[in-house]
């Protein structure tokens, strides 16, 4: 089972690429990484240092994927952090070459954006292209609260109004969406939620939440790329959040422990696999 990811890398730390790929093939997933960016580390330690790659090297390098017939294979693309929208352009090509290839793959849209400390940290044409072609493009999104605001305009407070919003960000096109980083109205004391929404039902689920700071970037990119993994295999999506929960949260402990501002994937290595706490997705809705 492949899985082609086009996003960020960097060659110190867990983003982008550097975030999924060992926790993919741990699972024993086919990771096709591309790279949209190859920097030294990610911007929370200052002005990332290393090249952009053009729309046309990502083009060139699902060209050559095609050409090499491996396509058919990819179960799923996943894609991430753009730097420009010309970049997604060359992302929505590679999707619809791959389900030229395979009808059947999936696409999951992970709408990198920003988050509420932050605000928006992408250039100022990604909004548009997310909601008008990443967005109605897409399979399976994967906002966090921040994002799904910029979206839908839809204000997230409680589990009524983001249900209203990812229903709004389904009647774009995607078929599923997974909403990350919720602490609403309702969300118990020392908790966070995710909640993953269809037309049939909505899940939600909730972990303690650890104090980790500074918050470790790469999470988001994590918690999509498992989800995917997770789901491509029976398609369940409230299992899929479940197990996706229980992996993300051990990361968390493992980098908690750790002391380090990186995901301590290596050392929740196991727990990805098998974590030790579980964690139940009920229907609320």
């Amino acid at each position: 089972m492949a899985i082609l990811s086009i996003q960020s890398h960097v060659a110190y730390g867990h983003v982008g690429n550097a975030a999924i790929t060992f926790p993919l093939q741990r699972l024993g997933r086919e990771v096709w990484a591309v790279h949209t960016v190859m920097f030294a580390a990610h911007a929370g330690y200052g002005p990332p240092k290393g090249p952009v790659f053009s729309a046309q090297t990502i083009r060139d390098v699902v060209s050559g994927l095609e050409q090499m017939q491996v396509l058919p294979r990819c179960k799923a693309i996943l894609s991430g952090y753009l730097g420009d929208a010309d970049l997604g352009a060359a992302v929505l090509d590679a999707v619809a070459t791959v389900k030229q290839a395979n009808p059947s793959a999936l696409y999951c849209c992970d709408p990198v954006m920003g988050d509420v400390a932050p605000g928006i940290y992408v250039r100022d044409n990604i909004p548009a292209f997310m909601k008008e072609r990443a967005i109605p493009a897409a399979d399976i999104a994967t906002p966090n609260v921040f994002e799904l605001t910029l979206l839908t305009g839809i204000a997230v407070t409680d589990i009524a109004s983001a249900l209203a919003g990812c229903r709004a960000l389904l009647a774009l096109g995607p078929k599923l969406i997974l909403l990350t980083s919720l602490e609403g109205d309702q969300t118990p004391q020392g908790h966070i939620e995710m909640l993953v929404v269809t037309q049939q039902a909505a899940w939600l689920v909730s972990t303690p939440k650890l104090d980790l700071n500074p918050a470790p970037n790469g999470a988001g990119d994590l918690t999509a790329a498992l989800f995917l993994a997770f789901y491509l295999e029976n398609r369940q999506a409230d299992a899929a959040l479940a197990r996706t929960a229980a992996a993300v949260h051990a990361v968390f402990g493992a980098t908690q422990a750790a002391g380090t501002r990186e995901l301590a994937l290596l050392d929740a290595q196991d727990d990805i696999l098998h974590p030790r706490q579980l964690f139940q997705a009920r229907i609320v809705s």
